[in-house]
């Protein structure tokens, strides 16, 4: 689709001490059907990517996050797409399932367990690898 503006996607590395949280994307799902995935979404027209970010994580998971106001841990571009993923550690509530049109099941997974997945993005275990032994040297 020559001439269409790439989506500007928002996403949570949620991280819980040892594992990160992801969302199984539903098999009737059009785009990216099936596979786990980190929660988020969609940027609106007019919102800044960390209140996306809140949002998504407020209608995905049920939870409340302080929108992100430094840079994300990692950006992925594609043709048809810019993802920024951030790291976040601290939210209000008890992450749920409260988009089941959306996901058919959430989990928090340790990093031996991600190899066992189908994730949505292939360079999904280099990021993610990157950000555990981020934390494995943080004191």
């Amino acid at each position: 689709m020559q001439g269409s503006p790439k989506a500007r996607i928002v996403t949570a590395f949620l991280w819980d001490g040892d594992r990160v949280l992801l969302v199984h994307r539903s098999a009737r799902r059009r785009w990216y059907p099936d596979v786990w995935d980190l929660p988020g979404g969609h940027v609106e027209p007019g919102e800044m990517p960390g209140e996306a970010l809140a949002r998504e994580l407020r209608e995905e998971l049920g939870i409340g996050i302080a929108a992100p106001s430094g840079p994300p841990m990692h950006e992925v571009h594609s043709n048809t797409f810019d993802m920024q993923i951030w790291l976040v550690e601290a939210w209000t509530g008890v992450p749920v399932n409260a988009a089941p049109d959306e996901h058919d099941a959430i989990g928090w997974f340790a990093p031996d367990e991600l190899a066992e997945l189908r994730l949505v993005h292939d360079d999904f275990p280099a990021i993610f690898g990157k950000a555990f032994a981020g934390h494995r040297a943080s004191p």
